[in-house]
């Protein structure tokens, strides 16, 4: 039996409704995070603030630590931003870090049910907490750098006028998030209908059940008026090929209930 690492489940992290969908597993949190286009970054701005303030950011997991890690190893959140946003300066302003919250969600598919009520996606789901501090080694942001990157866009990094200059970097703060808690949500698998509609043929007859299968596709690249390469460089080709086919399997798989 295979065991995987997994979040241990404190007060904040718990999966409570349809706990049964719940996961704490890295491997499964961590290829959330990384295969998401956009995170949504939580923190509080101010103790005079009410209300929470909520960032969309590009990031990725990975450890400058121990580089070659797996994606279901313990592994550090990186963030990428300008360095006068307020999110920077209050993590550089925090002695212990500023304490985050990073979200992310990928849906699969719409979940079309006899009832609105019974309605649903299909998702995968995940949250991170932890304590952000600015990277101040340049080895560490750079290797932050070239992840962030090429998350973006698989080897985009190795094909471009690198390393970036003293103006972009010094214009540019990556956080790195020690995570301290995390969990995941996935739900997959078609309409659960109650059995009091399932039994009456006027509604059966009438509603179509059934599920949308929903999954991010990249169209045909196309060039800029700048553009001097003539033909798409492999690396991208590859990437948007495998990308799309890729999360159509995914989207379509999750139409299955689970095992």
């Amino acid at each position: 039996m295979v065991r995987h690492l997994e979040y241990p489940k404190k007060p904040q992290n718990t999966v409570k409704r349809y706990n049964n969908r719940g996961t704490y597993d890295l491997g499964v949190i961590h290829s959330i995070i990384n295969t998401s286009s956009v995170l949504h970054v939580s923190f509080a701005p101010s103790p005079e603030q009410p209300f929470p303030a909520i960032l969309p950011m590009i990031g990725v997991m990975g450890s400058f630590d121990y580089p070659s890690a797996s994606i279901d190893e313990p592994l550090d959140c990186y963030l990428h931003g300008y360095v006068s946003s307020r999110i920077m300066r209050l993590a550089r302003e925090s002695p212990n870090g500023l304490p985050i919250c990073v979200a992310a969600t990928k849906v699969d598919g719409l979940v079309l049910s006899l009832t609105p009520n019974s309605h649903s996606y299909n998702y995968r789901s995940a949250v991170l907490q932890g304590y952000a501090r600015p990277v101040e080694m340049e080895e560490e942001k750079l290797y932050a750098m070239r992840l962030i990157t090429n998350k973006v866009v698989d080897g985009r990094w190795e094909n471009t006028r690198v390393p970036p200059d003293n103006v972009e970097m010094t214009s540019t703060t990556i956080l790195r998030v020690k995570v301290e808690t995390g969990s995941g949500k996935i739900r997959q698998g078609g309409p659960h209908d109650e059995a009091k509609d399932e039994n009456r043929s006027d509604i059966t007859e009438k509603t179509w059940t059934g599920v949308v299968p929903v999954y991010e596709a990249f169209d045909t690249p196309i060039p800029s008026d700048t553009n001097k390469v003539k033909d798409l460089p492999p690396y991208l080709d590859s990437y948007v090929s495998e990308t799309n086919n890729r999360n159509r399997e995914s989207a379509l798989a999750a139409v299955k209930e689970p095992e």
